[in-house]
């Protein structure tokens, strides 16, 4: 959990489609051709007329009408795009050795992620297939809108390894393995990955399905080693959007970076033309970290003391000494091992991230305590310079990790996005 800059890039354009009420969206025939990740979908296609919407209002109404995201473009979706309410996340270990099946398997995801972001079936569709035959989609979305369902690849540093995909020159110096920081308890069978999808919408059962459907088509290539669902959006790229609370009750992420300032996401967030990997211009960088909060011990917590914690009050989440949430916090003024002042770019040399955390419930576990806490996503334009300082200065003193502990963790080196019909993900590495 940390505290970022403001700044951003042009957002993601939102598409409405919501299909009209007097027919069905079309099948697969009549907009897919199966010449690889080959696809034309226009405005009819998608089921109605194509929408721009910003932030704000506009905002609200897209999510209302089931709108979707622009699957194409030069960064991909689902990164500074305006944050939706629900995640499953998934990580992926390769399982086939061939390099060509693998390229494969990503250009058909490709296909399939194209579809679902629209708000179309998987191939022929649930039903009216060969009756003999397993239907093309699960079916489980029929029915259901786009709701804004992004769909974000990453690529971790097992696929860089000798002797598996030609790839080992290709791995960019900042996808680092991370450090074992002081206070973490990761659990490997929640770490690592050789490849990530992060599903976002504003509808679960649009996200889950998005992943489960992507899981099917890898089936015996990938393996899915881990996944985690999440509600209830932790952070926004949208600042002029009401701030969301945390588990612990706190606004959190005040001073994300907005998915419309484009010079702090050059800046912070994608990879730039001189980093060193060409392959990854238009990128990003993916920390992804699990972590649990102590909650009934926080509950037990005195308000002043919650408030020191965090350095912001709890009711408006404006900065010690200040009287409005977005009032620039005087750092000075909080304790010396708060967490805002910690986790600010001022205390760690400029250091900053876009955050789309989401809050996660899995249960109980032995001792009926509640496993619940933060599943926390930072994109950066290098690890060394983002996520990395930060979280070191914030395990040496943040007086909050005696409330937290992080249990999960994975890095991805995230594509460019993919630009036209005839693009796939990956492309880039693979050429």
């Amino acid at each position: 959990m940390t505290e970022s800059d403001s700044a951003g890039q042009q957002p993601q354009q939102e598409e409405a489609a919501s299909a009209p009420a007097s027919g069905a969206a079309p099948s697969r025939r009549a907009v897919l051709g199966w010449g690889g990740a080959g696809f034309a979908l226009g405005a009819a296609a998608a089921g109605g007329a194509v929408t721009a919407f910003g932030g704000g209002p506009d905002m609200v109404s897209a999510a209302a009408a089931g709108a979707s995201v622009s699957f194409h473009g030069e960064h991909q979706a689902g990164i500074a795009s305006a944050v939706q309410d629900r995640l499953h996340f998934a990580a992926f270990d390769v399982k086939t050795k061939d390099r060509e099946e693998l390229i494969k398997l990503l250009k058909e995801w490709t296909v399939a992620a194209r579809l679902m972001a629209a708000g179309l079936p998987v191939g022929e569709g649930g039903f009216g297939g060969l009756p003999e035959a397993p239907p093309d989609d699960t079916g489980e979305a029929l029915g259901l809108k786009a709701s804004r369902l992004t769909l974000t690849i990453g690529f971790g540093p097992g696929l860089f390894a000798k002797d598996r995909f030609g790839l080992e020159g290709k791995r960019p110096e900042a996808l680092v393995d991370l450090e074992l920081f002081p206070g973490d308890n990761l659990d490997p069978a929640r770490s690592g990955g050789d490849l990530c999808v992060q599903a976002c919408a504003d509808d679960p059962q649009v996200a889950v399905h998005a992943i489960r459907q992507l899981a099917r088509i890898g089936f015996g290539r990938t393996a899915m080693r881990w996944s985690q669902l999440g509600f209830g959006k932790t952070s926004s790229t949208t600042p002029d959007e009401q701030t969301p609370r945390n588990m612990m009750g706190f606004k959190d992420g005040t001073r994300n970076i907005s998915g419309t300032d484009k010079a702090a996401l050059d800046k912070h967030v994608w990879v730039g033309a001189g980093d060193g990997s060409d392959w990854l211009t238009g990128g990003s960088y993916l920390v992804a970290r699990r972590i649990r909060m102590n909650i009934e011990t926080w509950d037990r917590t005195p308000l002043q003391e919650q408030e020191d914690i965090f350095g912001r009050d709890k009711g408006e989440g404006a900065p010690v000494g200040k009287s409005r949430e977005r009032d620039e916090p005087f750092l000075k003024a909080m304790k010396p091992e708060a967490h805002v002042r910690l986790a600010h770019p001022d205390t760690n040399n400029g250091a900053t991230i876009l955050r789309r955390g989401y809050s996660f419930t899995d249960g109980t576990d032995g001792l009926g305590r509640l496993d619940a806490g933060l599943f926390f996503l930072a994109y950066q334009r290098d690890i060394r310079k983002g996520f990395i300082p930060i979280q070191r200065n914030l395990a040496r003193s943040d007086v909050l990790n005696e409330y937290i502990q992080h249990v999960g963790s994975a890095v991805f080196a995230v594509p460019p996005g993919v630009r036209d019909k005839d693009d796939w993900w990956g492309r880039t590495l693979f050429a």
